[in-house]
Order: C-alpha cells, then structure tokens, then sequence
C-alpha cells in the first residue's frame, strides 16, 4: 500500500522500515521464543516450561502423594487459566507423558485411570482421568520452593508468580531424558538411572577432577524405562563426551521351544523387552507385513500373549526355519533393534549449548550449590528476624512492670508503640510483638520457653552464618540429601549393555548350511544347497546340477558352507575373494549369474581355481600348482584383504597358467596326479618346498612322460603322511598285475584312501600306504590302470571314514553318495563304476561334502578341515 503523504513523509501511523530487516529480527525473536519459552529443557531441573508450570500448578493445589487424585482436567484448567495460555491438548499430552512408566523412567505424576499403553492407545479424556503428584516430584523438585531458592517471575497477564526453574535436588535432565524440536535445533536426551547419578555427583562432589573415563564407569549408560539392550559402548562414549552419538538399542529376545500336549513342538522367537520409544502393536504390524510381502522367512505365526505380568511377544516359526537367523533377520528389518540418536542440548543461562555428561553434572551440581545458599540465606533471615522479636520479648520479661504500666496508661497501641520504643529501646517489630504477647506468655513455663528458643536459635544462626562461608559445609550437605534421596528412590538397572557393536552384517541373516558351488565353461556361477541331491547308490545316473546348453559344461565345482569365503584363481595367477552367500541360489537346471556380476574379473582371464576358507589363519597356507608343474607354497593371510580388483597370487612365465590350488599346513603332504594316470607324493617341508613370497614362481613339482599333463592335486594331513612314511609300502612292487578286485593287501584297511576317478565314471579307493613318499621333481607311481583305450585320469582325492562325496560330470549331471560303498583296491587295478553316464559325457569332478560348521566352532580354519575345504581342477 503507497503512502498518501508521498515518499519519505510520515503522518504519524506509518513507520517506513525495511521488510529484509524487520522479517530478520521478527523471525529470530520468534525463533528465541520457541527455543527458550516451549521446546528446550533448562539444564538446571531438566524441564521444558510446560512440565514446570504443571507441576507447580499441581503442587498449588495440594496433590501431594498423601491427598486424593483430582481430575486431570481441573489441574489442565488452572494450568491454561494461570501459566501456560496454550492449548488444553499441549497440555495434557504433557501430563500424560508425565505419568507413563515407559516413557519417564521415575514418573513425576501418579495417575489414575486410562493414561495410554505402549501399543500406543490414547489415554482417555481429560475429565476421566485423576492425576496427583509422585513423592518423589515433592521431595527432589518441589521441597525448598517456598524458601527463595529460586527466582518468580510474573506470568502472562501479570496476575500470578511463577517459579523461572525448580529447587531440583536432583539432575532430572538425565534422569527421565528430554527430547524437542526447536527452530534451528533439536534435543534428544536419554533417561539415566537413579543410582548411578547420585554416585556420579558423590563422586564429582569428592573429587572435582575425576577423569571422564572413571565418570562413565559409574554411568556406564542409559537407563531406558522399558528395558531392552544396549549394543556396544562406542555410542555411549560419544554421547558422553561429544554431547551427540548414536546409541544402538534392541529389545529383549529368546528362542523356545513350544509345547504341544506336553511334547516340543516348534521353535519361537519370544520378545519380552522392546527398545524405548517402540509402539509394541506397530511392531507386530511391522512383522506381518514383512511375512506377508516374502521379505521375511520362516514365521508361521504372531502373538500378543502379553498382560498385567509383563510383555510376551510369541513369533512362532516353522519347522525348517533357522531360530538364530529369524532373530537376526527381526533385528535387521524391524524397530526391534533402533538407534537413539542422543543430542544433549539444553538451555545454560537462557543459552542453546551442547552438553556432555560432565558438564550437565558440573551444572545441576553449581545450581544446587546456589541453591542450597539461597535456601540457607533466607533460613538465617527468618531465624535472624523470630530472635530480634525473641529479644524484645526478653526485654519485655526482664522489665515487667515498666512496660505493663506504659501500656495501661497509654490512650491507644500507636502511643503505647511509640512509648516501649523511646523508653527500652525497642524496635517497632520488637514493640508489636509485646503488644501482641498474651498474658499467658508471662507464666515462667512460658518464659522459659523463650529463653530456650532463643538459644537455640542463636546456635541456627552461627550453624546458617557457617555454611554460607564454608563451601565444603554446602556441598556436604548436598552429598547428604543426595544419599537420602538415593536410599529411598533408586532402583536397579533395566537396561543391560553389551559388549558388542549393533551393526548386523549380512553373514548375520544368512544360515550356515551346506552348499555347492559351480562354474560352468562359459562363465555362470550359482549356489545350490547340498541337499538339493539325495544320497544315491554307486553306479547311478544323478540329477541335473544344471541346465546343458549345446557343448557348454561344468568346469568347476566346490563344496563349502555358505559362511565361508570363497578364492577364485585365475588362470593369470590372479586371486578373487567371495564371500559365499554372495553367490545367488539358483535351481538345479538354472543358468545361474555371471561371474563378472559378482566380481571386476577381465574378459581375458579365465577362473581355473576355487577355493572355500573358513578363516585366514597364518599357520594354514595355499599350495599352488601351475599347468607347467610349478608348485608353490604361500602363507594364507597373505590373501585376507583382497582388493575388489584382485591381488596377485603368482607370478607366471610365459605360456603357463596357475590351475590348481589346495590349502595345506607345514608337515602335510601332497599327491599329484596326471592324465595318463601317473602320481607323485611327497611332504611339504622345507627341504623339499619351502615357503615363498606372494608373488614367486614356484619349483617343479613332477616330471611328465611325453603327451601327458597335470589333472588333479590334493593333500594329505600331517599325521597321515607320517603313517606312509612308516609303513612297509616301498616293498610292494610298482606293478602288482592284480585283476582289478579287491586284494590281500587291501583288505580290512580302515583307511584313510586316496579316491582314483577316470572320465569313464571309473574309480576306486587305494589305500593312502600304496602311494609312498618322494622326492619332488620325480616320475611318480602309477595310480590306476585305465580299462577303456583314451579313458585318462581327472581326479585324486583323500577319504576318510564315511566321507560323503558328490560327483560331476561334464553335462552337469551330479551324484552325491557315501564313500563306503566304493571298494578297497590297489593302485594297478582298474575300478568300479561310480556313475552312470550318458554316451558322450564324462565324469568331470569328485567332490567331498564339508560337514555343518557350528557358529561358535573355534576350529573354522583349522587345517585338519582341509579335505571339506575342497577346491576343484580346471577340466
């Protein structure tokens, strides 16, 4: 609107200002106001204006904890009608807060009748409801209100007083928390327990200078009202001493067995603590909807079995769910596990600050301090003031009949008055007191009386003159109320901390079964559990392991748990870290993934290796073997941190390839076979191979007849070898011409065996002693004689007692059978049938099944696993 009066002229009812500086301080006296007058807590009681003027709203009308309830709409009314000139909804949302033991942990107000649930009910209407002060609101907030230990202030009509923050005897802003949203800022503050609160101020009390670390060993955490868990302690520590951090919650969880007529039935998942602030039917509703959308395995039901005794929360599962997984996969995906976000600000001097642990104690301890002086201040005023009147009366005692005969003779008070204090030398205060005393106070009882309070006052006032000039008497008497206080309210700890970090990383959610990976020509990588293939006799067909494209086949094929970590080696000598799950499920006649989806391996480099780890350990190593006969071996931690791009495992001439790789322990052995069905054995010792750097080449591990080539290797345990070593093998003749059964020699062997498959489907266990120890570098000991013209050897492994193997072959039909039912035979014997197969396909790989790891096996990478740790050879 244009100013009638023209530009720069004013008619007196139009103040020209500029609109860019007039919304700038518009604005930021509207953001103080939130900031100070409704969102933040003073650091001092640890309340927000609303929760101050209820309560001294309540303490005005007398709803100590030994008077009857009131409805809570009388105390919302004198609140509305003399503090706080907001609305009755602000108000009694506030109130209610006050009175929920799961949102405060030491409740301020007792209520009486419907204040809300943790499902998140609604509490009932403000005029059905009844409310009353908690003793404990009296004795740690409201005792020395009267005493002038604070200051009043006139509230919004000027009509009343109201206290600017309460006498608090304890720091209540860490006791039952705080949480607000301000203009610009916000704060989040969690409860405490009691106990340890007042141990910290004794504490900090005793010795100014207690370090922060002794500090939090007293407050170790948050105490939440609802219990729950606190995972790790690295949140907590930066809480305490940065003012803001993430602290992990989760709620109290177990797995039991349900009973049915007696008689275990199933498993469940029984909650029985939330984390604070979760809405216990928000949660359920969480978990259905997970069921319901397949993002969450393995529940069959959920149940609210929950009453006055306390909360149970029953997740029943199914009979082939894992129990550990389905918690862990309700900590993941459900507010069952949450984070406090903690941002300790509050209000120092009317000030925003950011507070740690030590200064929000270093606060309410200086305000005690001050408060406690105040409140002695005003108790040596009151005392001083009764023994200046005391003193008179004494006057008054002393001279009797003087004073009786000015008062009979004086025409009225104010000359009577005006007379005891011209003639005794007596205050005014002093001569109304004596013109008030009744005459009963002139027996000698009564005077007596007098003398005695008199006394005793003289000795208040030297005792109150004391503490005002000692420090020490004040804060020994802090300490004292502290310790009362302390007697009669605390309680024990709910919240437990646990020593562990909350992430949950995926290997959490994932059962450790058995499975078997493979690899096709082409490039496809998928996982499949191991019982996908039924136990079968020797000599069948098998299932599908997957789907047969024209020429393509299976080139690799490992056995492992799915926990454990897979290394791939590339024909390059370039190592590939996997974790195992990460390898996609497919079905037995699924394609699978790509392997360059799962890792960055060029196009050029082809995968010749896999290996299963358990865990990178330093005694355990990796035994290297290239295509040209180069051997190696290299310290498995070595390969514990494999970039995404891979890390260089052995250097190559020219012309060679890394093929196979095996893990292996000082002492073991090693069996090496070729394609015309050639093998050699010799320890692993430094003699015959010593250790080598990452990046070596390696020695010759065999000599080769013309035309033939490597196919397989595998190792022998330490105690094993030695039994070789020992044994009477090296007078039995390298060519027995045995008829292809079961001889003399190998009979009622309880092994362990070396398994000799050909591409037929052929193969046989040879007792370990047949193949004696050599030297490297050597021609070796022939390990089958083929039955079949151009039948070549594709495989050596190393049984024992009712190992469980699983056989593949080229199309990727699979066989899985036990180990037992392959009989006993000598290296120059020719086989059984282990599989059938279809006319041109051959038998590709052996592998031996990994048992089930528990979680807590101490024993994951030990090297005596090595023969379920099996890798495979490039066909």
């Amino acid at each position: 609107m244009l100013d009638p009066t023209g530009p720069g002229e004013s008619d007196g009812r139009i103040i020209q200002t500029d609109l860019r500086n007039e919304m700038s301080r518009s604005y930021l006296e509207y953001a103080m106001s939130v900031i100070v007058g409704r969102a933040l807590p003073d650091a001092r009681d640890g309340l927000k204006p609303v929760h101050r003027r209820i309560l001294y709203a309540m303490y005005e009308l007398g709803l100590s904890n030994d008077r009857p309830y009131r409805k809570c709409a009388r105390v919302v009314g004198e609140v509305l009608g003399k503090y706080h000139p907001h609305g009755d909804t602000a108000v009694y949302d506030a109130l209610v807060r006050m009175a929920q033991d799961f949102s405060m942990r030491m409740p301020l107000i007792d209520g009486h009748g419907n204040f809300g649930s943790i499902d998140n009910d609604p509490p009932a209407a403000m005029r059905y409801t009844e409310s009353r002060l908690q003793s404990l609101t009296t004795a740690s907030l409201l005792e020395d209100i009267e005493s002038e230990t604070v200051d009043f202030i006139d509230n919004f009509d000027g009509s009343q007083q109201e206290p600017t923050v309460m006498p608090a005897r304890i720091p209540h802003l860490l006791l039952n928390g705080s949480s607000g949203i301000a203009v610009g800022m916000a704060t989040n503050i969690p409860p405490h327990n009691l106990g340890e609160l007042i141990d910290a101020l004794l504490a900090l009390i005793d010795n100014p200078e207690l370090s922060d670390q002794a500090l939090m060993a007293i407050v170790p955490g948050p105490d939440f009202p609802t219990g729950g868990q606190i995972l790790g302690r690295k949140g907590i520590r930066e809480t305490y001493m940065a003012g803001r951090g993430s602290i992990t919650m989760r709620g109290v969880a177990s797995i039991e067995t349900l009973e049915v007529q007696g008689r275990p039935d199933r498993d469940a998942v029984v909650i029985v603590e939330l984390p604070y602030q979760t809405n216990k039917a928000s949660l359920i509703e969480r978990i259905a909807e997970l069921v319901n959308d397949k993002k969450l395995d393995g529940i069959s039901d959920i149940r609210d079995e929950s009453d006055r005794d306390g909360m149970r929360i029953v997740v029943e599962l199914r009979r082939d769910a894992y129990p550990q997984i389905v918690l862990n996969n309700l900590f993941k995906l459900t507010p069952l596990q949450s984070n406090f976000s903690a941002h300790m600000l509050a209000l120092v001097k009317g000030e925003p600050i950011l507070l740690t642990l030590r200064h929000i104690l270093e606060v309410f301890l200086d305000f005690r301090v001050e408060t406690i002086e105040r409140r002695t201040r005003y108790l040596l005023r009151k005392a001083e003031e009764r023994n200046h009147i005391l003193l008179g009366l004494l006057v008054a005692l002393h001279q009797l009949d003087p004073i009786i005969s000015i008062i009979r003779r004086a025409p009225d008070a104010s000359t009577a008055r005006r007379e005891l204090q011209e003639h005794h030398g007596l205050s005014e205060t002093q001569a109304d007191a004596i013109l008030q005393m009744q005459l009963r106070r002139l027996t000698a009882l009564e005077a007596n009386k007098i003398r005695v309070e008199h006394e005793e006052l003289v000795n208040r006032v030297n005792e109150y003159q004391d503490i005002l000039n000692h420090r020490d008497r004040v804060l020994e008497i802090i300490s004292e109320e502290l310790k009362a206080l302390r007697n009669r309210y605390q309680s024990p700890r709910r919240t437990k901390i646990l020593d562990i970090e909350g992430g949950l990383e995926d290997i959490d959610l994932i059962a450790n079964e058995r499975s078997v990976v493979l690899l096709t020509e082409s490039g496809y990588l998928k996982r499949m559990p191991v019982n996908e293939f039924e136990a079968t006799n020797r000599g069948t067909r098998g299932k599908a392991g997957t789907k047969n494209q024209g020429d393509e086949g299976v080139k690799l094929f490992i056995s492992c748990n799915d926990h454990n970590t897979l290394l791939l080696f590339s024909d390059r000598g370039v190592s590939y870290a996997l974790p195992a799950y990460h390898v996609p499920i497919s079905s037995r006649t699924a394609k699978g993934t790509p392997v360059v989806q799962l890792l960055p391996i060029p196009r050029e480099e082809e995968i010749t290796s896999l290996l299963s780890v358990n865990a990178f350990e330093d005694q355990v190593q990796l035994l290297m073997l290239t295509n040209n006969g180069f051997i190696k071996r290299t310290r498995l931690s070595a390969f514990a941190n494999i970039r995404s791009n891979g890390l260089i495992a052995i250097n190559l001439e020219e012309g060679d390839s890394l093929r196979w790789v095996r893990l292996a322990v000082p002492g073991d052995s090693v069996l090496i076979g070729s394609l015309k069905g050639m093998t050699i054995h010799f320890r692993i010792i430094d003699e015959e191979l010593r250790p080598l750097g990452r990046t070596a080449r390696g020695v010759r591990a065999m000599n080769l007849r013309d035309n033939d080539s490597l196919v397989s290797m595998d190792v022998l345990p330490a105690e094993l070898a030695d039994q070789v070593a020992n044994s009477l093998e090296s007078n039995i003749e390298e060519e027995d011409g045995t008829d292809g059964h079961e001889t003399s020699e190998t009979s009622g062997i309880d092994g362990p065996w070396v398994l000799v498959a050909s591409a037929s489907g052929l193969g046989k266990r040879v007792p370990v002693n047949q193949f004696r120890l050599q030297r490297r570098a050597g021609m070796g000991l022939r390990a089958m004689r083929f039955r079949r013209k151009g039948d070549v050897l594709v495989g050596l492994k190393v049984l024992g007692l009712r190992e469980e193997l699983l056989l593949v072959s080229e199309r990727g039909v699979i066989v899985r059978m036990q180990s037992d039912l392959i009989p006993q035979q000598s290296r120059a014997a020719t086989g059984v049938r282990l599989q059938k197969l279809d006319e041109g396909d051959h038998l590709a790989e052996i592998v031996v099944v990994p048992p089930i790891l528990e979680e807590d096996d101490s024993s994951h990478g030990s090297a005596r696993q090595i023969p379920t740790n099996e890798s495979n050879d490039s066909l």
